[in-house]
């Protein structure tokens, strides 16, 4: 498996090289990123994990384990504590 860069371009037509698989570009995604909310704190892979899975709110993320959300492609452990503290402002919890 080879580690190159290969050049890709986005549906709006960004030049971006990644070595992966993942077409993401880094453009689109600065450009996508909430300006605030629990979105916003993350990370754009961590973001991108929980939009696929169709957690936009606080509300949907409270229904998931924490063991669940980490095992979605782009969450990390580092994504936890954001996860977990936004969720305590508003009087919620991960699922037990």
């Amino acid at each position: 498996m080879s580690s190159a860069k290969t050049l890709r371009v986005c549906e709006k037509g960004h030049r971006f090289y990644k070595s992966s698989e993942c077409q993401s570009c880094p453009t689109c995604d600065k450009e996508n990123k909430p300006s605030n909310g629990f979105l916003s704190k993350l990370s754009s892979p961590a973001r991108r994990a929980l939009v696929h899975q169709g957690i936009e709110t606080l509300q949907e993320l409270s229904k998931y384990t924490e063991k669940e959300i980490l095992t979605f492609h782009g969450i990390g452990p580092a994504s936890l504590p954001i996860l977990r503290a936004s969720l305590e402002e508003e009087g919620l919890s991960f699922k037990k």
